[in-house]
């Protein structure tokens, strides 16, 4: 029997983004069949984003390594003992926009969302122009990216709910849709 329920817990997720705000669309799992690495993906986006420009993708990557040293270290603690945090599965959001006519400047946008996700939610922004003809004007799509750890000895405990990423990812999701109009005009 495995230490941690990882569906379980992906199902945890996606119960308390729906209290934090967010629809969940789909979901897809994928298993590796060679390394038997997995990875949850998770479609969602904020309530009032409903039929907006604005997806979020969330993706927990679990490598069967980690797992396993993670529970062969849960198995050998005496039961008065907690397991060290040292075992961590990626968690990413990535947030995509539809190509943007009027593009922000990077560098600006980078800044002001810098303040939104914080120290704690680190965004990567980036963009690409891309030319659907010779003759046509430049098509710029959006990406912003954010990386957080799960912490499996805190998942293991209950303790890993993402309450302050999920709102914080909330208040990333809002600025974008506050501010995609203005670059969606053509």
């Amino acid at each position: 029997m495995a230490v941690i329920d990882v569906p379980g817990y992906v199902a945890d997720l996606k119960d308390h983004s729906v209290d934090h705000g967010f629809h969940v669309h789909d979901e897809r799992h994928f298993v590796e069949t060679y390394s038997l690495r997995q990875t949850w993906e998770v479609d969602l986006h904020p309530e009032e984003g409903c039929g907006g420009p604005l997806d979020l993708h969330l993706a927990l990557e679990v490598d069967p390594r980690i797992l396993l040293a993670f529970e062969d270290a849960v198995v050998d603690l005496p039961e008065d003992r907690e397991p060290a945090d040292d075992f961590h599965f990626p968690l990413s959001f990535t947030w995509g926009l539809p190509p943007l006519p009027n593009g922000p400047d990077l560098l600006r946008l980078t800044m002001d969302l810098a303040g939104v996700g914080g120290i704690e939610l680190p965004l990567e922004v980036s963009a690409i122009d891309s030319f659907p003809s010779a003759t046509d004007a430049p098509e710029r799509r959006l990406s912003i990216v954010a990386h957080y750890p799960v912490s499996l000895a805190r998942v293991l405990g209950g303790e890993e709910l993402l309450c302050d990423v999920f709102d914080r990812c909330l208040a990333v999701s809002q600025f974008l849709l506050g501010a995609a109009p203005a670059w969606l005009e053509g």
